[in-house]
């Protein structure tokens, strides 16, 4: 199979890892030779409830049965899509009441700048270095990493960067700002937390200026950080709420959520201001109304602050120089890429699943499923810990 993999499918880079998926579920992911894989991964933070839940799979069986997809969105009321807006209306502080559901959080992203103009008629958008908020032009454009887009150029114009936490940038927020956009948690740069109430500080700074606030909670949110969304985390409010990743329970989804004022700026002047064919598909809103209602109806958030003391008290090596996050979006900084590159690679050997970040080479991506237990948090860890291990003897006979 990986032959006609990588002869029939684009590829995203010259080296993937090329496992040959059989099946998977719970924590656990299963090759064509039915070796086990503990994932501390969950498909790059998407897999929230791990793999095949059975609510989740439910839901799908359950509207699978009804209907799939009869209209473009925007149109038709449809259950599904409905009552997931209304039950995350609800979790949501009073000012963001509001959703439009699209297929992925690059899509969301692309909705967000342009909900941004049209309600504050401003052109100029403000990033933050090493942001990631996805791979469209638009997206691409307030990406921060100049490597990345260097190939794609031109893309959109007036787009300036802060660096995260550094809060004299704050004054390149101006009259002229249609609206800053951060990550909650900087994602690709090494999972970053805001300092010093930084995100207040943004938030101070548009309501001076009447720029809006954007957070991207594509990667932290749907309670990674033991709360539903990471900014829930700051005692702040932003304007747009940008999500995707987790929401879904593994199905492909996104979703930007302001006031009904401001979106319903998208409905004229022009209509159909964003427009998606399969935003609400009514099987992909009910695997995220079930992803939402197990989150919300069990302790699973909770647990991610008590499993993240779990993994911290136990990655203590001395290849290990940090942890960074928060709950369960956790990444252990090694010295350089090099060692990274052998723990994954060697990891995935011994059967577990890690990953790496975009920018931060030295980064090893701890994002498990919010369902993983205590017992397969130290099966994972002692793995990683014995790959250490054995890397660090080979260094010392060096």
């Amino acid at each position: 199979m990986n032959s006609d993999f990588i002869k029939y499918q684009a590829q995203t880079s010259p080296y993937p890892l090329g496992m040959e998926v059989s099946h998977a579920i719970g924590s656990y992911i299963f090759d064509t030779n039915d070796k086990k894989y503990l994932d501390f991964v969950a498909g790059v933070s998407a897999c929230t409830l791990g793999h095949q839940h059975p609510r989740v799979n439910q839901a799908i069986k359950d509207q699978l049965d009804k209907y799939s997809h009869v209209m473009v969105y925007g149109e038709y009321s449809q259950s599904p899509a409905v009552q997931y807006c209304k039950l995350l209306a609800s979790l949501l502080p009073e000012s963001l009441n509001k959703t439009y559901l699209v297929n992925s959080g690059t899509e969301a992203i692309e909705g967000a700048l342009k909900l941004a103009k049209r309600t504050t008629g401003r052109s100029q958008l403000i990033s933050c270095h090493n942001a990631y908020h996805g791979n469209t032009m638009g997206s691409m454009s307030v990406m921060g990493f100049e490597e990345r887009k260097q190939a794609f150029r031109p893309l959109l114009p007036d787009v300036d960067f802060i660096t995260f936490n550094n809060e004299a940038d704050l004054e390149k927020i101006t009259p002229r700002t249609a609206a800053i956009l951060l990550e909650t948690i900087q994602g690709g740069a090494g999972f970053i937390q805001p300092e010093n109430n930084f995100l207040q500080k943004v938030r101070q700074r548009c309501d001076e200026v009447g720029a809006l606030m954007i957070v991207d909670e594509i990667q932290p949110g749907f309670g990674r950080t033991g709360k539903l969304f990471g900014f829930q985390n700051y005692n702040v409010v932003p304007d747009i709420v940008v999500m995707g990743k987790g929401m879904g329970g593994g199905m492909p989804v996104g979703a930007f959520t302001a006031s009904a004022e401001k979106m319903d700026l998208l409905t004229e002047n022009p209509k159909l201001g964003h427009i998606t064919t399969f935003g609400g598909h009514p099987v992909i809103a009910s695997a995220c109304l079930a992803t939402l209602q197990e989150l919300t109806e069990t302790n699973l958030m909770n647990e991610a602050l008590e499993k993240e003391k779990l993994f911290r008290s136990l990655l203590v090596h001395p290849l290990i120089k940090e942890v960074r996050g928060k709950g369960l979006m956790l990444a252990a900084m090694t010295e350089t890429a090099e060692i990274t590159n052998q723990v994954i690679l060697n990891c995935q050997d011994k059967g577990l699943i890690l990953f790496w970040l975009l920018f931060e080479g030295c980064a090893i991506r701890i994002t498990p499923p919010l369902t993983i237990s205590e017992e397969e948090i130290k099966e994972g860890c002692t793995i990683i810990l014995d790959v250490m291990d054995e890397i660090l003897k080979k260094e010392q006979q060096v």
